[in-house]
Formats: C-alpha cells, sequence, structure tokens
C-alpha cells in the first residue's frame, strides 16, 4: 500500500520514484485526501494532457483547475488563442476568489509558471454574479463586457464573444460549455438560458452565473495610460510605424499585445501567489524543461532585438520586444518562488537509495503485447488472456483502457469473442474503460493496459456534432452593401442598402432593397420577394450592369437556357447510359474482409464509415459506380479506396488506382504493398521513378491478368497499356487532372467502376456531385487527436521564420519550406542558412532527374535533413508524419486550392501543425490574393476542403460539365442563379425526358396586404443579421419549416413584433399563390384583387363554379382579374380571409 502520509510528514523536499506516466493520476488522487491541495508542474503541454487524461478517471471527485500556457512564441507577434486565453483567465479568477479549504489540483506547465500574472488583488473582486442572488440590471452587465475585453458581435459563435439584440444579450463567458442568452424585461433580467452555437437554439437553462473578465488585458482609460507612459519609458520617441502604439492609444485590441502585459497593470505576480497552504509538485525532468524554455525565452528576445543590427529585419513595423525580466521569471526568481512551499518531486523510475525523503511508489511501465503481434503463429487474445490470468492470480485488478466509449464498446465484443470475459464496472476485477492514455502501467494491486498496448497504434475518435451534407458549405451568400446582384427579370444590379418604404396605400410600412442598375435606374424589391435575386459572384469588377427594362439581359437569360438545357440533357444521357448499363458485381467475402480491415489502425470515423458503405453498396449494385469521396486531408480516403481495391480484386477484377505525381505513386505503392502482403494479391507502380524492365514486366502482367493492382501516374493513360479484366479505376487527388484524362481513362471500358478521391474537387466535379448527376460521399470528420493546422497570414518576418524552424526542431520535426517558382530557391536557401546556420536543408523541385528526386525524397524521409525547399512538387498527398511546419514564400501566388493542399501536407499526425503563409511587405496584394488568403484563414477547422472547394466555384466558375472548354457561362448570370438554373434544368430532364420542355421560369407573387411587412431594426439591430434572416425566410417551403423559423426566431431575439408575424404570414400566402398560378394579390380592408400568372388559371370550370357560388361577393373583371368583395375591418381577419382565399383557389387547382 503506498504510504502517503510517511512523505508529507517531512519537512524537507521529497522525490516520489516509481511512477510511470498514467499511473501519476493515481498518486495525485492519494495525495489530495490527505487534505493537501496540490500545485502540478508538467514539464509541457502534451504531459499536462496526460495527467489530464489519468486525473479525470482515477480523481473524478476532486476538483482540477488548469492554467495553460500562451500556444505562442514568447516575443510572437501573433496573440494566444481565445480559449486559452479563456482558461488563464478562469482559472485565475477561480483562485483569486477562492475561500473553501477544500483541498484541489492546480495543473500547470513550465512555459505558465515562469510567466508573469497580474496580481491577484487586480483579479480578486473581478466576478460578477448574475442572475438570481445578484446583479440583474441590462447597463451593468454591458458596461462589465465593453471593460473586460468582451469583444462585440453579429452572432455568438466563439467565448469572448457578445451580442445585442433589443431585449436580448447572447453572450460566451470564459470557462462555459455553451454559451448564454439573457432575456430582459425592460432593463432587469428575466431569464437565463443556454443555447447551441451553431444552431442557435435553446438548449437548456440556469438560474445565475459568475461572470469572469475574458483577458488579462483590460483596455479601460487607466491601463491605456500606463501602457503608453511604460512604453514610452522604455523605448522612448515613438516612431510613426509603431501600429502597436497607435492602435493602444486610440483603445483598440491588437494582435499580439498580450507581450507587453506588464505595462498595462500596476503590479505583476506569479501562479503561486494566489495559491496558499499547497505542495508544489514537479514533474519528471522539470529541470530540464525550465532549462530549456529560459533558453528560448532569452533566444527569442534577443532575436528581435539583434534582427536590426543584422540587416536581415525587411518587415516594415517595429517591434520593440519587453526586457525579459518584466515578463518572465528568472531561474533564480523561480527558486526563490518555490523555496516557500513544500516540494515533491515525480519520478518514472525507482533509485537504490532510500532516505528518509525518498518515496517508492511501486510503479512501472506497462507491458506492450509488440512481440504477440509480431509472431504470424501467435494470437495477441490468448497471449493477453494468459496475461491477465497471471496478473489476477498476483493480486492485481486489470484495467483496459480505451481512448472512447465506441472503441470500449468494440474492445469488450473483441475480447468476449476472444474468451476474455470483462465487464465495464470498475470494482470488477477485469473492466474495460474510457481513459486517453497512450500505454499502461503495473502498480500494486492495479493494472492498466491500454488499447495501443493490445493492438498498436489503434486509435479511435470523439464523437463530434454531425453536420449534414447539404448545410456543410459555408454560407457565402450574404449580402454587403456594393455587392452585385441577379435578379432573374432585370438582370445584374448593385445592392445599396435596405430600406422601409411606405409601399401600400394603408401607409404600412415595408423592408425594401434598394438595387441601382446602369443610369442609375432604381429598383425597390419587397423582402419577402428576395429569392428572386442571387449573388453574382466573383470577378464583380468585370460585370457591367444591366438597364432596367432593356432586353439585354432577357436575350443573354434566353441564349443561356439553351445551352444550359444542352447541358443538362447530355448529363442526364451520361448518367441514364450507366444506369442501364450492367456493371460487375463485386461483393466482399465477409471473412476475409474483415482481416483485411483489422490492418487499419485507426477505428473508422462516422463518415468515413457511411462512405465505406456506399463504396460497398455501389460495387454490389450491379450498375457501374460513379463516386466522388470528398474528405479532408489525412482524413481516411485512401483506407476507402484500399477497401474498394481489396472487394475488386478479391473477386478477380484488376484495379487501377491514377496519382499526379511520381511520389504520390511511389507513396501509395508502398501503402498497397503493405496493406496487402498478406493476401495473394499482386501489386505494382508504374511511373518514370519505377525501371524500364519493370515497367515493362507490369504491362505484359497487366495484358495477361497477372498483376491485380496497378497504381501509376499519366503513364497509365499511354497507348501501350492494356488490361485483361479491369474492374474498378480510382483517381486520388482528382483536382490535378483534366477532363481528357479523365474521360480517357474511363473509355479504358465503359461499365467500369470509377471511385474518385479529393479533398478540394474541382469546380466541375463539385457541380455534377451538387447536381445529383455524381453520387457524393463526405468524410468531415478528423481522425484522433487530430489538430487543426493553425494558420498565420502575415509579412515575411525573419525572426518569425527562425523561430518557425527553431520550434518544429526542437519537438524533433521537420519542415517543409515551398516557393512559387524554382528561380526563388537558390537566394531563400542562402537567407535561410544565414538565419539559422546549422540547419540541414535539401532542395527538391520537377525540374530534376527522377533518380535524383527519389534520392532526396527517400533522404527527408529518413530524416536525414531538417527542413524541404521545395516548388509545389510537395502539395500532391506526400503523407509525411514527421513534418508539422510549412512556410509558403511568397503565398499571395498559389491558387486557393493549392493553398488548402499545401497546408494539408502537415498537422497529419497528433502534433499541432503550423502554417505560415508569408507575403511580400513591401507590395500591397491584389483583390484575388486577399480574397484566397482571407478565406484559408477562415477555413482554419478541421474538414473544410469541401467548403473551400465552394469558394473555388464562386471564384472560378464551373465551365462546361462535359467538356474541356471553359464556357464562362456563370460569368454571365453569376455564380447562384447559374447553379439554380442548372439544377433546375438537370431536375427537368430526370423528371421527363423531354429536353424540348423549356426550363420552367423562376417567379415570385407580388403580395400586398396593407400591412407593416419587415422585420423592425429594434428587434434585429444587425443589419447583416436581418438580410440573412430575409434569405432564409424565403427558403422556408411549408407550414412545418415556418412555424419552427417563427420558434427559432422567439428563442434567439425574443416574442415576435407583428411586423414579423406579418412577414411570416406573407411567406405562407405566397407559397400557396405559386400554387394556385397567382401572380399578383393586393388586399385591403374591402377584399382583394387577385391576378393570375400569364391571364391563365388551370381549371377554368373549378373557378366558374367559385364564382357562381358566391354571386355578388366574387366576379372575374374583363381584365381578368378576380376580384373579392368583403369587409377586413383590422388585420387578423384580413390575413385569415386571403389565407382562405387562396386555399379555396389551391382545391380548385388541385
Amino acid at each position: 500500500m503506498l504510504n502517503i502520509k510517511k512523505i508529507l510528514e517531512v519537512s524537507e523536499d521529497s522525490i516520489i520514484t516509481g511512477i510511470p506516466e498514467g499511473y501519476d493520476g493515481v498518486v495525485l488522487n492519494r495525495i489530495v485526501q490527505e487534505g493537501k491541495t496540490v500545485v502540478f508542474v508538467a514539464r509541457d503541454d502534451r504531459r499536462m494532457a496526460t495527467i489530464d487524461a489519468s486525473l479525470e478517471f482515477f480523481a473524478g471527485e476532486v476538483e482540477v483547475i488548469h492554467f495553460p500556457a500562451w500556444d505562442c512564441l514568447p516575443y510572437d507577434r501573433v496573440s494566444p488563442k481565445n480559449d486559452i486565453i479563456a482558461a488563464r483567465v478562469d482559472a485565475l479568477t477561480k483562485l483569486a476568489d477562492l475561500n473553501d479549504p477544500q483541498p484541489r489540483i492546480i495543473l500547470t506547465s513550465v512555459a505558465a509558471i515562469l510567466q508573469r500574472v497580474p496580481a491577484c488583488k487586480i483579479l480578486r473582486g473581478s466576478t460578477l454574479v448574475f442572475g438570481s442572488g445578484g446583479e440583474t440590471l441590462r447597463e451593468i452587465l454591458i458596461t462589465y463586457l465593453q471593460n473586460n475585453g468582451y469583444g462585440r458581435s453579429e452572432t455568438v459563435m466563439e467565448p469572448g464573444e457578445y451580442a445585442i439584440r433589443g431585449g436580448i444579450i447572447d453572450l460566451y463567458p470564459p470557462g462555459f460549455r455553451e454559451p448564454l442568452r439573457l432575456d430582459f424585461f425592460g432593463d432587469e433580467l428575466d431569464s437565463i438560458r443556454t443555447f447551441e452555437p451553431f444552431s442557435q437554439r435553446t438548449s437548456g437553462g440556469c438560474d445565475s452565473f459568475v461572470l469572469k473578465p475574458y483577458n488579462e488585458i483590460s483596455l479601460d482609460e487607466s491601463s491605456i495610460s500606463r501602457f503608453r507612459s511604460g512604453y514610452r519609458a522604455l523605448f522612448g520617441a515613438i516612431s510613426d510605424d509603431d501600429l502597436l502604439y497607435d492602435a493602444i492609444s486610440e483603445g483598440r485590441t491588437h494582435t499580439g499585445m498580450e507581450h507587453w502585459l506588464p505595462l498595462f497593470h500596476e503590479e505583476m505576480d506569479t501562479l503561486l501567489s494566489y495559491v496558499k497552504n499547497c505542495i508544489v509538485i514537479s514533474d519528471h525532468q522539470l529541470e530540464e524543461a525550465v532549462i530549456s524554455r529560459w533558453e528560448l525565452i532569452c533566444e527569442c528576445y534577443n532575436a528581435r532585438s539583434d534582427m536590426k543590427d543584422r540587416g536581415l529585419s525587411v518587415s516594415e513595423t517595429t517591434y520593440n520586444p519587453l526586457p525579459v525580466n518584466k515578463l518572465y521569471l528568472s531561474l533564480e526568481e523561480m527558486n526563490a518562488v518555490f523555496s516557500d512551499f513544500k516540494q515533491i518531486q515525480f519520478q518514472q523510475f525507482a533509485v537504490s537509495s532510500d532516505p528518509s525523503n525518498i518515496l517508492d511508489a511501486g510503479g512501472r511501465p506497462g507491458f506492450n503485447f509488440a512481440e504477440a503481434r509480431a509472431l504470424p503463429d501467435v494470437n495477441v487474445y490468448d497471449a493477453l488472456r494468459e496475461y491477465i490470468e497471471n496478473a489476477n492470480k498476483d493480486g492485481r485488478s486489470i484495467i483496459i483502457g480505451a481512448f472512447s466509449e465506441g472503441s470500449a464498446d468494440r474492445l469488450l465484443g473483441l475480447l468476449k469473442r476472444n474468451n476474455i470475459f470483462a465487464s465495464t464496472d470498475p470494482t470488477n476485477q477485469l473492466c474495460v474503460a474510457v481513459l486517453k492514455l497512450d500505454s499502461g502501467f503495473i502498480a500494486p494491486g492495479l493494472e492498466l493496459i491500454t488499447e495501443q498496448d493490445i493492438l498498436g497504434d489503434r486509435l479511435s475518435s470523439p464523437r463530434r456534432r454531425k453536420i449534414r451534407p447539404e448545410n456543410f458549405i459555408a454560407e457565402t451568400s450574404v449580402l454587403s452593401a456594393g455587392d452585385l446582384v441577379v435578379h432573374m427579370d432585370h438582370g445584374i444590379g448593385r445592392f445599396e442598402e435596405l430600406v422601409t418604404l411606405n409601399l401600400t396605400d394603408s401607409g404600412a410600412p415595408h423592408d425594401c432593397l434598394l438595387l441601382c442598375y446602369y443610369g442609375g435606374d432604381k429598383l425597390f424589391l419587397p423582402v419577402e420577394n428576395i429569392e428572386i435575386i442571387s449573388r453574382y459572384g466573383e470577378g464583380a469588377e468585370n460585370a457591367r450592369l444591366d438597364k432596367l427594362g432593356g432586353v439585354a439581359w432577357q436575350a443573354r437569360k434566353s441564349e443561356l437556357k439553351k445551352r444550359i438545357r444542352e447541358i443538362a440533357d447530355r448529363l442526364i444521357a451520361v448518367a441514364a447510359t450507366r444506369e442501364l448499363k450492367q456493371g460487375d458485381i463485386l461483393v466482399p467475402q465477409p471473412s476475409v474482409f474483415e482481416e483485411f480491415c483489422s490492418g487499419f489502425s485507426f477505428t473508422e470515423t462516422d463518415d468515413q464509415e457511411r462512405a465505406i458503405n456506399d463504396v460497398i453498396d455501389d460495387l454490389g449494385s450491379g450498375r457501374p459506380m460513379d463516386r466522388l469521396v470528398c474528405g479532408d486531408v489525412g482524413f481516411g480516403k485512401t483506407e476507402v479506396a484500399l477497401r474498394a481495391a481489396f472487394i475488386a480484386a478479391m473477386d478477380g477484377k484488376q484495379v487501377a488506382v491514377v496519382v499526379p505525381t511520381t511520389l504520390l505513386s511511389r507513396q501509395h505503392a508502398r501503402v498497397f504493398q503493405l496493406r496487402f502482403a498478406d493476401f495473394p494479391i499482386q501489386v505494382r507502380q508504374l511511373s518514370r521513378l519505377v525501371p524500364k524492365n519493370e515497367i515493362e514486366e507490369t504491362k505484359i502482367g497487366l495484358e495477361s491478368g497477372q498483376i491485380d493492382i496497378v497504381i501509376g501516374t499519366h503513364a497509365l493513360l499511354g497507348q501501350s497499356i492494356k488490361f485483361d479484366r479491369l474492374g474498378l479505376l480510382i483517381i486520388d487527388e482528382e483536382q490535378h487532372f483534366g477532363v481528357v484524362h479523365k474521360e480517357h481513362l474511363k473509355s479504358l471500358k465503359n461499365n467500369v467502376h470509377v471511385l474518385t478521391l479529393t479533398a478540394t474537387p474541382i469546380p466541375r466535379t463539385l457541380q455534377m456531385a451538387l447536381t445529383g448527376v455524381r453520387q457524393l460521399s463526405l468524410i468531415t470528420t478528423p481522425p484522433v487527436d487530430r489538430l487543426a493546422v493553425r494558420t498565420f497570414i502575415l509579412p515575411y518576418d525573419p525572426v518569425v521564420v527562425r523561430e518557425a524552424i527553431h520550434r518544429e526542431r526542437y519537438r524533433g520535426g521537420q519542415i517543409f519550406y515551398v516557393c512559387p517558382r524554382v528561380s526563388d530557391l537558390s537566394h531563400i536557401e542562402l537567407e535561410l542558412r544565414e538565419l539559422v546556420p546549422d540547419l540541414r536543408i535539401v532542395r527538391a523541385h520537377g525540374q530534376m532527374p527522377p533518380k535524383k528526386l527519389e534520392d532526396v525524397m527517400n533522404a527527408f524521409y529518413e530524416g536525414k535533413y531538417d527542413l524541404l525547399l521545395a516548388t509545389n512538387i510537395v502539395e500532391s498527398g506526400l503523407d509525411l508524419p514527421n513534418v508539422n511546419t510549412i512556410i509558403l514564400h511568397r503565398s499571395d501566388m498559389f491558387g486557393l486550392s493549392q493553398l488548402y493542399q499545401l497546408r494539408g501536407r502537415i498537422g497529419r499526425s497528433k502534433v499541432r501543425g503550423y502554417a505560415y503563409f508569408t507575403i511580400s511587405p513591401k507590395r500591397s496584394l491584389g483583390p484575388s490574393a486577399m480574397k484566397r488568403l482571407e478565406v484559408m484563414q477562415s477555413l482554419d477547422t478541421l474538414g473544410a476542403g469541401f467548403t473551400l472547394a465552394s469558394h473555388d466555384l464562386d471564384i472560378r466558375g464551373a465551365g462546361n460539365l462535359l467538356g474541356d472548354e471553359q464556357t464562362g457561362h456563370i460569368k454571365e448570370v453569376g455564380v447562384e442563379l447559374y447553379q439554380a438554373m442548372l439544377e433546375e434544368a438537370v431536375a427537368e430532364a430526370k423528371s421527363t425526358g423531354d429536353i424540348e420542355n423549356d426550363v420552367a421560369d423562376i417567379w415570385s407573387p407580388q403580395i400586398d396586404i396593407g400591412l407593416p411587412v419587415l422585420i423592425p431594426s429594434g428587434y434585429v439591430q444587425e443589419l447583416g443579421v436581418r438580410l440573412s434572416l430575409y434569405r432564409r425566410i424565403s427558403d422556408l417551403q411549408n407550414e412545418q419549416e415556418i412555424e419552427a423559423f417563427a420558434a427559432e426566431m422567439i428563442d434567439r431575439f425574443g416574442v415576435l413584433p407583428v411586423e414579423v408575424k406579418n412577414l411570416l404570414e406573407t411567406v405562407a400566402i405566397k407559397r400557396l399563390c405559386i400554387i394556385a398560378g397567382v401572380e399578383k394579390l393586393d388586399a385591403g380592408s374591402k377584399g382583394a384583387v387577385v391576378v393570375f400568372r400569364n391571364n391563365e388559371f388551370k381549371n377554368p370550370a373549378g373557378l366558374v363554379d367559385l364564382i357562381n357560388a358566391q354571386v355578388g361577393t366574387v366576379k372575374l373583371r374583363p381584365d381578368h382579374k378576380l376580384v373579392f368583395m368583403r369587409t377586413w375591418d383590422d388585420a387578423s381577419a384580413r390575413i385569415d380571409g386571403v389565407q382562405y382565399l387562396v386555399k379555396e383557389l389551391c382545391k380548385i387547382t388541385a
């Protein structure tokens, strides 16, 4: 039994040995159970996360306060991430206001403990209790938010944001899982609800909450004054290009201002000054980590200080680094702070000596079943069963740790099938539990075996929020003033503003969009008809405005309809031909297929499993498959291809895998050969990296049928390549192939199954998927432990480049440095050698001889070089898990898809990837380059490749979907209208098969019921949100959708004003008018007048019966307008009467 009391009673500093990774949570829990508060200092962020996972399981009842370090370099130009800042402030305010003696654990790291923080007295009392038992006044809340670092936005999505909408305030405080929605009645708080940030719908409620500052910096008058005087005292006269000083002086936040934190506060202190009567426990090898961190701090400071003297500072902006001792503790200061507390050091391994201040915890690293896995005649589960039996005999309970609930369930099933009977009850001798550790440990009476110990690097992914594919494309259709729009009837105009007009005889206010046309003509479009305009898209600077009432627009639209109709017909003809053809029925053999799948070293994500099942269904359907699998880089598309290839090859068919580059061909060949090594399947490679004699052998083998799977580049398209029984064609990195290449591939065999893989489909392919001509599978769920790549777009700064390289080398990684042109490589190499003299650099580009290129890549892959200086040859699918930093020179010269693919080459393992997109500091970017970089920075989440492709469709256009000509159809009518016309044409051709039927005109009824119809600005203040809501309202299709939308509006903004109710009722009436063929409806206090579209009605006889049934109150005028005479004095009666009238017309047309 571990005797913690003994070590705690010793007054001097102590050591506890025999604490392997994972066991530390058990020991920390025992210390806290003795009534001691613990500050645990981990050596780095990874260790901090591991200890947190151990504590979550072994010390679940203990309060753990996390205090992370900034996730940026010392003296960086960027700020820490919002969630890091929020976690730090949350921890400091909790500690500052603690009064209870309850023991707890404060978990931090070396980088965090070395950094000074605002003094405890500054943050003590800085929190605000809001709700029952606390403050309830609206003005107090708003003032607090403005003074404590919160940012105002239109829609609250991230921590630290708030939005004000009349009587409702949305707020996302630090430390909260979900944002809050505060409903005020006047100035008094009425209710508090939580809501889901993506859907903005309420998810729960609470009575009160504690509001904390959001930042360690408060930009109030006193803080700004302190900063200005302190900055001038340190750095003297202020230069004209000191953007930091200018921004703070004006009360604006500035990126990276946290690196001057001490100048904003009267006094700075340490984290330990917030904690009294605690034990400081230091991690294994902490002293080395402290020295390494201090060296990094000094090096970063020196780099900033001497960069100008060395003539390497080409950035135009001033950077005055704060003296090191202002923000960071020296080693002597840290030791002095620690000396005030009882200290214990954890060590992984036992020591031979036995003095009174050393305690052996009795732990050692766990058993790994790698040997059992490696032996062909040994079943790993037999070895596990025998091991568990022996451990139980020795008196040890066994915990098998799985990474997630899903993998725990799978493990229970696997163990049961192999006669190992485990439980989820932790009191049992053998239990399976969710424990996010990589390796196990052995301790007195207890042993942890992790999933990875048993199965190798087998990981699972945590469940994430489900995203419907149709909602996955980013919302790019929000209008801004000055945007070009396309009106169905009047053509291209410019959206100027949203105006409120009194359009009706009764003077009722009505929101309208003001559109300007050629010659200054103006068109006021009622908001309920907003769906008849669409965004023009990118390239608006080259578009000409149409003239209101002119014939040019109608002529262009009519001509385009004909061309779109032809495209739609040919698309459907292609799809129909494939549907009618008989494809090979390929069905997996269950036992063999399961054996092959078990070789995949990850648990399939939900999306990946769905894509695999889609492909299996397609292969067994009897029709040729034509499926696009769109998944982000590194999300598991290759595994989908491997399983499809396995099914085809085991069914006796040949598989061709076509890739764009020789390097990717070599990589895929290695992966395929490794996975198929245990099966009777021949895999060969065909590219210029393969010797000539092997190429000839491969060609002969393909024609004779001896080779089952061939992986190659464009060489597979050669006339000399003949297949014996080709059954499946896999196209990887599809965006690199032209239409001619792909059509030639398909012509290899007209009923071949085709599987296309890409992260960023070219617009043509994406559009074919969106219009329903091709099947589409999305993989949007990242693998386990995958962290989003942090993207920085900045002027070239040699300090940042040098520190990025150093940071990656310090963590044992490698770097890509990518240039847009081969001619850039020489001078960049010289600069890099001057910046980092000991850096091992190697060059690679497409003009090198094949053999030399392969030698270079092999050497880099084997770690012989630190940095690969290359052109965008590294873009295509290379998988090098050790490369997790990429630096792009002149990133404005790369295309959008190239930027995304290049960024996707890193961050493919468990560590965070960093992408630095540098631009020239002395050149202004063109609008297109700026747009590309803005999109890249906005798409910083995992799984954004499909979103990016939709932006690319907008920026580039899709061209002709059937051939290789770029006809520019989209630019004639705008991206959204073109997409809508094409979808409608395809649907028409699908349903009727009659291409002579013209694509139906899209039209919208004009409705005037003499009532105010708008979303008042007092109800929703932000213009962008109002326009977005109008757009969504125009898309509502039925009563259920309208009711759901009304519920959401009440939830987000409060009780619906009369004007909004009228708007929703008008939309409902409009839907009925479309069914009834009513083009215009005017209603007032004395009745309504109805105009039918084209003066036609589907059922004239039924209309006559309606008129005859209501003689005297309904009549048809000579101008074909239908008049209903009624008395509708109030608004409610008028709306009900109009709805009844239109419903009756709908019944007649049915």
